[in-house]
Order: structure tokens, then sequence, then C-alpha cells
């Protein structure tokens, strides 16, 4: 994500109020945010669910739907988002 430089305390202030709520949400097994070392306004969250309907769950709860109606206010760029799987390499 990339914020307004403006925006940047604001997120963190928020992040702050809300990890508790997000990391107990059913299904969150970990979430940490992190902060680009060049470039500090570009932010990515990391998030490990259950699975994708855990996930999915949590996108369509209350939590999700106020946190990021704040959070999209702060965006300098559209954001991306990626759910990925954990490829496990079979050796013989």
């Amino acid at each position: 994500m990339t914020f307004k430089p403006a925006e940047l305390a604001g997120f963190f202030a928020m992040f702050e109020r809300k990890k508790k709520a997000i990391r107990n949400f059913n299904g969150c097994h970990y979430l940490e945010v992190f902060q680009d070392k060049a470039q500090s306004n570009i932010v990515f969250t990391y998030s490990f669910w259950t699975d994708e309907a855990a996930l999915n769950k949590y996108r369509h709860s209350e939590l999700f739907k106020a946190t990021w109606a704040e959070t999209k206010a702060k965006f300098a760029e559209k954001p991306l988002a990626h759910t990925l799987v954990l490829y496990d390499i079979v050796r013989p």
C-alpha cells in the first residue's frame, strides 16, 4: 500500500488500535505490518489464515469494512493485494 506521506502516522495509529482484534479474528494465525526501507510511505501487511474461507469471512466482516474504509482514505495510489499458497517442494 502506498500512503500519502502525511497519512502514514494515522495509518500506523489505526493499525495499533485494530491489530489485536484482527489477530484474534477466527482463522487468523499471524499479522504483521512491514514498511519499505527506501520508501517509507510504502507499507505491506502480511497475514496467515487457516484457509481462504477464514480470510473471506474476515473480508466480509464489519471489522474489515471499517478498517478498510479508514485505510483506503489514506492511499496515494491504488493498493495491490496478493493471496499466496505455500508451494511444497517434494524432493526425491
